[in-house]
């Protein structure tokens, strides 16, 4: 068993305990994060409303989300561990529990839901950044932040599996009949989070420094506006196109000038809201790049490989789900793999080596047909899944050893948010351009009722125009990524006091 240590009171607890509860409790709220991709149409049916409407269940989400992460180190830095898990754990399962239990004539409350589920996320993935880092040396970062990639990488990944297997029939769990309702998908992690609420009080310690920190109102403010239109605007291209001044442009160019306002009040105050300087440090701004490229690399084809399979090779979206699933959980095998790794060799040679095998595993996918073998897609996937866990979690234990200790929290809020606001561009971007392609592409509507089988046949050849190109996108990151890396400094970033010196 192993040997106890102390939290910041002095007092012993049991380290493994604390991670293992940390760990299957974040990941239970992970899930939530993309599990309803494979259940819009069930929404749709259930709730009587359109696609673009069922859609605000993941955009909200993500939107609170995106929000929430820059709060999450000054909360790190105020608040006691043990008390914001305990908070936290409290407000996602009162999400879930108002999701789960959603009457089907009002989609608000259902909505309301998601949001409190996403503001709970919101705090305790990048918390669980920060606890770690502080509880485990940094030559055991590596290994650490491996742990950390099976909720962050895996959680994520076999959301939609994991959402459309319960949906897809009923199923006996430890002798409990679950019925094949999409309230089902609440449930499970619904339970496990009620465990952990009840558990945290006695397992969870602080391990956190706390410093005494006045809220900055304004900060505050501006934080939420900034960050809160720039994600707005990126998620509503989708849906009303790059010209739409009102809900795209406009909300993008007005965040974008709150997130400069909110960035210059930051470097001026001697008590940060959050603490931008961490940017200063080139291996901590190299590594977070590399993280955003990394990522953006990966929804390049992530996001369009469902739709693929399912509007070309017309699969279910639970079997499109399974095609994927390999390569979800070959991610959760190499993330704590390559963690280790990172702590006997650095991030330079594994993440060139990892982007160089991202990029190759991603340029077959330009030249998907409608005859393509599934079971070549789950290789392939497979391929870049790994290339990615290879990539993400070097990177991210590289940027978090870059740091002063008193600025994990702040590191981690920032990582995460430069990785948030990667991803609704990258959505939008693959979103509007596929579907510019494949509009563009399509044959005239008279020819579906002159021929219709020539119809079909030259829709389904648009619709893998416009795939191609996102998964060129893709490739384009990938090697982007191979560049920028070219750039961090060989073996370990340490840092001291002056500077962040190499360590090999």
């Amino acid at each position: 068993m192993e040997k106890e240590i102390l939290d910041i009171h002095g007092k012993k607890y049991n380290r493994t305990l604390m991670v293992t509860l940390m760990l299957v409790a974040t990941f239970a709220g992970m899930l939530m994060q993309t599990s309803l991709g494979t259940m819009i149409p069930t929404l749709m049916k259930e709730f009587d409303i359109t696609m673009s409407t069922a859609q605000q269940a993941t955009t909200w989400f993500l939107l609170a989300n995106g929000i929430m992460i820059p709060v999450s180190a000054y909360l790190a830095t105020k608040f006691p561990t043990k008390w914001l898990y305990i908070v936290a754990y409290g407000v996602l399962f009162l999400g879930m529990f108002t999701a789960y239990s959603a009457p089907t004539d009002n989609w608000m409350i259902f909505l309301l839901g998601r949001m409190l589920q996403a503001v709970a996320v919101g705090i305790t993935m990048p918390l669980m950044q920060v606890v770690l880092v502080n509880i485990f040396p940094p030559k055991q970062m590596g290994a650490v932040m491996g742990l950390g990639g099976l909720v962050v990488g895996l959680a994520p990944a076999i959301g939609p599996t994991f959402a459309g297997w319960l949906i897809s029939k009923d199923h006996v769990i430890l002798g409990i009949t679950l019925s094949d309702s999409w309230r089902t998908v609440f449930l499970l992690p619904m339970i496990i989070v009620a465990i952990a609420f009840v558990l945290a009080p006695f397992i969870m310690k602080d391990v956190v420094p706390n410093k005494p920190m006045k809220l900055d109102f304004v900060s505050l403010l501006e934080s939420i506006v900034g960050f809160g239109l720039f994600l707005w605007g990126f998620t509503n291209v989708a849906s009303k196109g790059w010209g739409n001044v009102p809900d795209v442009i406009a909300p993008i160019v007005l965040g974008m000038a709150m997130i400069a306002i909110f960035a210059r009040r930051q470097l001026k105050s001697d008590k940060p809201f959050l603490d931008v300087r961490v940017f200063k440090i080139k291996q901590f701004t190299l590594t977070t790049a590399s993280l955003a490229l990394v990522t953006m690399a990966m929804m390049g084809v992530e996001m369009m490989l469902p739709l693929y399979l399912q509007t070309v090779h017309d699969l279910t979206a639970f079997q499109a789900g399974l095609v994927l699933l390999p390569g979800a959980l070959m991610m959760g095998i190499v993330s704590p793999i390559a963690g280790r790794a990172y702590d006997k060799v650095g991030a330079k040679r594994l993440v060139r080596i990892g982007f160089t095998i991202l990029a190759i595993g991603t340029l077959p996918f330009m030249f998907f047909g409608v005859q393509t073998p599934d079971h070549f897609v789950t290789l392939l996937y497979g391929v870049r899944m790994f290339a990615v866990a290879m990539c993400m979690m070097p990177l991210t234990a590289s940027a978090m050893n870059a740091l002063p200790p008193e600025e994990i929290a702040h590191g981690t809020a920032s990582n995460n948010t430069a990785r948030q606001v990667a991803s609704a561009i990258v959505v939008a971007l693959l979103s509007s351009v596929t579907q510019n392609i494949i509009t563009n592409s399509q044959p005239a509507s008279s020819l579906q009722t002159a021929n219709p089988l020539s119809y079909a046949n030259k829709m389904i050849h648009a619709a893998l125009s416009g795939y191609h190109v996102s998964f060129a996108i893709g490739l384009s990151f990938a090697i982007i990524g191979f560049i920028v890396t070219g750039f961090l400094r060989k073996g370990h970033s340490m840092h001291t006091p002056h500077e962040t010196k190499e360590v090999r």
